[in-house]
């Protein structure tokens, strides 16, 4: 016979998306009286990621930011610039440190329990939702989930690119490296993958993250990451002594896939929940801002329900536009993004970006990229 417990609110999959979740609840101070319960699969003891995104005043998550930049270039086709991107910052925060700081937080709260264990089931009902953790059962009023089941079911208009990339941390025995100014896209080799770029996140003179990116539908084999990698480093930063000190390798999708809001008391977060940026990849400040909309909403309506739109059907209209380019090849993404930052100021792309322009900024960008095949891509949407 299974075992039952009762919680207010249970938090599925304590990544990125749970833990900031839990954390908005708990700096609220508006929760104390609630059960909270984060189930996964394991306790999150690696450095398995980085996370990278711009913002223009301090966030919920500021003492972790690892490093941070002010100055970006960006390589093109003929085309090179460092950007000054005052107000934005550049940030990096590291797993590690963000998992531990969460647990630190969370543990410390007598409301808050962790388990860690084997999920095999989700219900949702009319009173509230339950999970399955190695065979116990727990119930709750709602679930918040960010656990995904592998590739959707795409309908005709929808696609599905993927973001993948393999990073090493590199130290060098000479300073190589300038800590002001990190690459935010080197387009500068070779596209015949699909979009591809690099990103250099310089720590110190001697010391930084170098990460090859792919925007494609399909993965490479695993010797080819690295191949790319030696050859960038050796060639592009003239770089041939240095140590691999860490690695990373991660995928994200990236699609105009709607996603499921809820089934019922159960609420989707993260990549689960729609919150990967389908045109870019970028995931940690819209989780951030979809985990501070829930907890608004839990405040004023005591339901996960009562969130602001935001405009998402016409980012979803623009991200669709670029997807459907970039899969039918009518434009290479390269092309794409050199124009971007060629035509426009940084401060207005990263705004673009996050969907925080007006729509006079967003006519005014698009009007800087190739008419046609963004035309013809729009009346196929």
């Amino acid at each position: 016979m299974q075992d039952q417990y009762t919680y207010d609110y249970i938090i599925a999959g304590a990544g990125c998306a749970g833990l900031s979740l839990a954390v908005h609840l708990v700096q609220s101070g508006q929760f104390r009286d609630k059960k909270i319960l984060l189930a996964d699969r394991d306790s999150k003891q690696q450095n398995d990621r980085t996370w990278c995104f711009w913002e223009k005043e301090p966030g919920l998550f500021e003492e972790l930011v690892y490093c941070q930049w002010e100055k970006a270039w960006f390589h093109g086709d003929g085309f090179s610039k460092l950007m000054d991107l005052a107000p934005y910052k550049y940030k990096l925060i590291r797993g590690i440190d963000f998992y531990n700081w969460c647990h630190a937080l969370l543990r410390k709260q007598p409301n808050v329990r962790f388990v860690n264990g084997e999920i095999s089931g989700m219900e949702t009902n009319d009173t509230g939702a339950s999970l399955l953790v190695n065979g116990v059962q727990y119930q709750s009023q709602y679930i918040f989930s960010s656990i995904r089941d592998g590739k959707p079911v795409l309908d005709k208009k929808d696609y599905y690119l993927l973001q993948h990339f393999k990073g090493r941390i590199i130290e060098t025995a000479e300073p190589k490296f300038t800590p002001g100014e990190a690459t935010l896209m080197d387009f500068r080799v070779g596209q015949e993958e699909g979009t591809t770029f690099v990103y250099v996140m310089p720590f110190s003179e001697k010391r930084a993250l170098v990460e090859y990116t792919f925007f494609t539908e399909n993965l490479l084999e695993p010797a080819a990451y690295d191949k790319l990698l030696d050859e960038y480093i050796n060639t592009r930063l003239g770089i041939s002594n240095y140590q691999t000190t860490e690695e990373e390798f991660g995928v994200i999708p990236m699609t105009n896939h709607r996603f499921p809001v809820q089934r019922g008391n159960i609420i989707y977060t993260g990549t689960a929940g729609g919150q990967t940026k389908a045109s870019s990849g970028y995931t940690f400040r819209f989780i951030q801002k979809h985990a501070a909309a829930i907890t608004q909403s839990l405040i004023r309506t005591g339901t996960p329900f009562n969130q602001p739109k935001n405009h998402r059907r016409k980012y979803r209209f623009y991200d669709s536009v670029l997807l459907h380019v970039l899969t039918h090849k009518l434009l290479p993404g390269d092309k794409i993004f050199t124009r971007l930052f060629k035509k426009n100021e940084p401060q207005r792309v990263l705004g673009f970006l996050d969907n925080e322009t007006s729509l006079r900024e967003e006519i005014g960008i698009i009007s800087t990229l190739p008419t046609w095949p963004f035309l013809k891509a729009a009346l196929r949407q």
